[in-house]
C-alpha cells in the first residue's frame, strides 16, 4: 500500500450494517508512502491508522 498526503482512504465496513468510512491522510508515517498514516475524518476527528486488507486508497484528484 502506497499513498501521499491528500489521498483519501476508503474504508469498506466489514460487518453487515456497518457503512463504509472515508476519510483524507494527512501525514504518512511509513517510508516510500507506506502505512502507518495520520488522517482525519470528515468530523474533524484525527488518528493514527493502519489500513486493513478492506481499505482502498483513492488518489487526491479523482
Amino acid at each position: 500500500m502506497e499513498a501521499t498526503v491528500g489521498d483519501r482512504l476508503h474504508m469498506h465496513g466489514n460487518i453487515v450494517g456497518q457503512p463504509d468510512r472515508t476519510c483524507e491522510i494527512i501525514e504518512v508515517r511509513g517510508p516510500e508512502g507506506a502505512p502507518p498514516y495520520v488522517v482525519r475524518f470528515p468530523d474533524g476527528h484525527e488518528t493514527l491508522v493502519y489500513p486493513g486488507p478492506d481499505t482502498v486508497i483513492e488518489p487526491a484528484g479523482s
